[in-house]
This record gives C-alpha cells, sequence and structure tokens, in this order.
C-alpha cells in the first residue's frame, strides 16, 4: 500500500514538471522579444539610410541639371552674337550694293536697257566703229590723248583717269560707265552729260553702238 501511495506521488511529480516545461517553451522569452525589435529596428535603419543616399542622388542630378540649363543659354548667346553680326555686315553690304545699282540705273532709261539687252555685239564690227575714236582715245593703258585712256572703261566711274583733265560736268556726273550707260551716251553724249567738253557727235545706229561696245570689252580690259 505504502508503495503504490510512493509510486502515484513520483508520477505526478514528472507530470507536473512535464506540464511547467511544455509550458514554458510555448510563452515568449522576454530576451528573445528584445532580440527580434532590435533586428527590426535595424532594418528600419537602413532602408532610410538607403532612401536618403537615393533622395540626395537625385538632387545632385537635378542641381546638375539645373547647372547645365542655365549654361546653355550662355553658350548659346555666344554662337549667336557672330551669326548676327555676319547678318548685319551681308545687310549692309546688300544696302551699298542696292544704292550703287540705283545710281547707275538713274541715267538709264527702261526702253533703252531693253533695246541694248535685244542686241548683240560684233567685235570685229566694232573695230571699224572704233575707228571715229582713235584721233581721240587710246585702249591701251595710261595713253591719254585729247580724251582719257578707255582702257578698263567698262565699269569705270566718270571722270577718274589719272592724269587726264576732266570737265568738271563729266568729273562731277557720278556717271558708271557700264554696258548699259555707253549704249544712252554714245548715241548722243552731250545729251547724256550735259556741258561736256567732249565734241563727239555720236553714233546713232544702236546696233553699231552695241558693236562698239563689244569690242571695248574685248580690248580694254
Amino acid at each position: 500500500m505504502r508503495t503504490s501511495l510512493f509510486s502515484s506521488t513520483i508520477v505526478a511529480t514528472i507530470l507536473a514538471l512535464g506540464s511547467a516545461a511544455c509550458s514554458a517553451q510555448d510563452e515568449p522569452a522576454p530576451d528573445g522579444s528584445g532580440v527580434e525589435t532590435e533586428a527590426d529596428a535595424g532594418a528600419a535603419d537602413e532602408a532610410a539610410a538607403a532612401a536618403g543616399d537615393e533622395a540626395a542622388d537625385e538632387q545632385s542630378g537635378d542641381d546638375a541639371g539645373e547647372a547645365s540649363d542655365s549654361e546653355a543659354p550662355v553658350e548659346d548667346e555666344d554662337e549667336a552674337a557672330p551669326a548676327e553680326d555676319a547678318a548685319l555686315e551681308d545687310a549692309a553690304v546688300d544696302a551699298d550694293t542696292a544704292d550703287a545699282a540705283a545710281t547707275e540705273d538713274d541715267h538709264i532709261p527702261a526702253e533703252a536697257r531693253a533695246e541694248y539687252a535685244a542686241l548683240t555685239g560684233d567685235a570685229e564690227a566694232g573695230a571699224r566703229v572704233f575707228r571715229q575714236c582713235m584721233a581721240c582715245h587710246s585702249v591701251e593703258e595710261g595713253q591719254n590723248r585729247v580724251g582719257p585712256s578707255l582702257h578698263g572703261v567698262i565699269g569705270r566711274e566718270a571722270g577718274t583717269v589719272d592724269g587726264f583733265r576732266y570737265s568738271s560736268a563729266n568729273r562731277d556726273s557720278h556717271v558708271v560707265w557700264t554696258e548699259e550707260a555707253l549704249f544712252v551716251y554714245l548715241e548722243n553724249p552731250r545729251q547724256f552729260i550735259p556741258r561736256t567738253t567732249m565734241a563727239f557727235v555720236g553714233v546713232r545706229d544702236a546696233q553699231q553702238r552695241a558693236d562698239l561696245i563689244a569690242y571695248l570689252r574685248e580690248n580694254t580690259e
């Protein structure tokens, strides 16, 4: 009887100890919960640091982009300035050319330009016409006679041959001897430049004037 009671007590004690052990395993240890919280906090810190680095990189990229944008217009302005200067220079040259052309055309009636444009000059025939001029003019450079040398006459301004004494009417006429101007002048010199001292009465035939100009073009350059 005593043996049975003793055995029952031992069994009860063992069962109680086993139950206590199981309860201890089921409940989380205070230290374990503390470790888990520290790990979570460390992960959060790392994530925050990474986000901060990304934000810093983005800000740096934005600052660099803004710096590039702010510098770009300066370069464009520097490049645009020479182009604008060149455009202004070209416009000035065009204006001067237009003024010169207008000055030349002032002496030439439109119908006379059209008449000359419709003709084809013959230099060989013009050489025969030039015989009327040879007493006063030479086509050689620097050879002035009663009249100035006709060397380089086409495109030259009236009254500008060195060493020749012009009348004030000729010198102050500002005529440029284009082919069209010569075409009109040679028909009636005194009508074209009033008070000129040139005594030549002119060449009335339009084809002969075109031939004479063709001769001058080939022999006075």
